[in-house]
C-alpha cells in the first residue's frame, strides 16, 4: 500500500488527511462505507478517486487507530 496516497496539508481541507490529488478526506470515505455505500458507489460518485485510494484510506485509518489508547467510558456490568 502506497503511504503517499494519503496526504495532509494545512491548506487542503484544513489539514485533514485526504487521498492525494483530491479533496476527498479519509473521514468521508469511512463515513460513506459505514453508511452502507459500496466501494463501487463511492468510485462512481467521485471519479477522481481510485480503488487504491480507498484502500489507502482504510489502511491509514487502521494505522491511526492502532496508535490510539482507548479508555472505556462506561463501566461493564459483571
Amino acid at each position: 500500500m502506497d503511504s503517499e496516497l494519503i496526504q495532509s496539508d494545512p491548506s487542503v481541507m484544513m489539514g485533514k488527511p485526504v487521498v492525494a490529488g483530491t479533496r476527498i478526506t479519509v473521514e468521508l470515505i469511512l463515513e460513506k462505507l459505514s453508511a452502507g455505500e459500496t466501494v463501487d458507489q463511492i468510485l462512481e460518485a467521485h471519479p477522481r478517486l481510485t480503488r487504491e485510494g480507498i484502500l489507502a484510506a482504510l489502511n491509514f485509518a487502521a494505522r491511526a487507530l492502532r496508535a490510539d489508547v482507548v479508555y472505556p467510558t462506561v463501566e461493564q456490568s459483571p
